[in-house]
């Protein structure tokens, strides 16, 4: 049944999703960095919500295991740790691995189509970082996660790329935390990856994009180890 909803009633929650959108990013992007407490009353002057709205989003970020929820204390943004990086990174390969293959073997031309312009966007960008072009890191990530999410665009299971999408944000905020570039050897894992999509060579991709990650991991992990 067709539910009417008053302009004060849309407006309320267009500005709390909005809210919500620009508090999502500035956890997965590290503005408000690991550990940070929230305190609703300051927050509501930085993200323009009344502390009602607030408290409802924040409960929401909870339940994706963005902020940690204090009680009476507020909300506070989750912790980084090894251990944890290593639990996202093991989960992003469990489903960009099988999203893998059944994005090879069902992609067609307008699929090969999103890969190939992906992958030259973030070659482009990552030519221009490897001779020190000044880059602005938001960018760089999101080429990044624009070519992978397009490898796997084809897979057929709109269930897998939410979840998917879920978690690369969790292993996002730990690259622009830890502040990882591994240069060429990055650059050329991706090419392997777009030569592997085109020849559609799922198993060659599983195996680079294993060590893709792990290598990644490898290093993000010490720079948290020693912080």
């Amino acid at each position: 049944m067709p539910t009417d909803i008053s302009p004060e009633s849309a407006d309320s929650a267009s500005v709390g999703e909005a809210a919500y959108r620009r508090i999502r990013s500035d956890i997965v992007l590290g503005r408000l960095t690991p550990g940070r407490r929230l305190p609703l009353e300051r927050m509501k002057e930085a993200y323009g919500a009344s502390v009602s709205t607030l408290r409802e989003l924040f409960n929401r970020l909870a339940t994706e295991g963005l902020l940690v929820a204090e009680g009476s204390r507020g909300f506070q943004v989750t912790a980084v740790s090894s251990a944890n990086l290593r639990d996202v990174a093991s989960m992003r390969l469990l489903l960009e691995g099988h999203g893998l293959k059944e994005s090879f073997l069902r992609g067609d031309l307008e699929w090969e189509g999103r890969v190939v312009s992906a992958h030259h966007k973030l070659a482009t960008m990552e030519k221009k970082m490897a001779v020190n072009d000044p880059y602005p890191a938001e960018t760089w990530r999101q080429y990044d996660w624009a070519f992978h999410l397009a490898l796997i665009s084809a897979c057929g299971s709109d269930l897998l790329l939410q979840t998917y999408t879920s978690i690369c944000d969790k292993y996002l905020r730990y690259q622009m935390i830890a502040s990882i570039f591994r240069g060429q050897e990055a650059a050329d894992e991706h090419r392997v990856l777009l030569e592997s999509a085109l020849a559609r060579d799922w198993r060659r991709a599983q195996q680079t994009l294993t060590t893709h990650v792990d290598e990644c991991v490898t290093q993000m992990a010490s720079v948290l180890d020693a912080a």
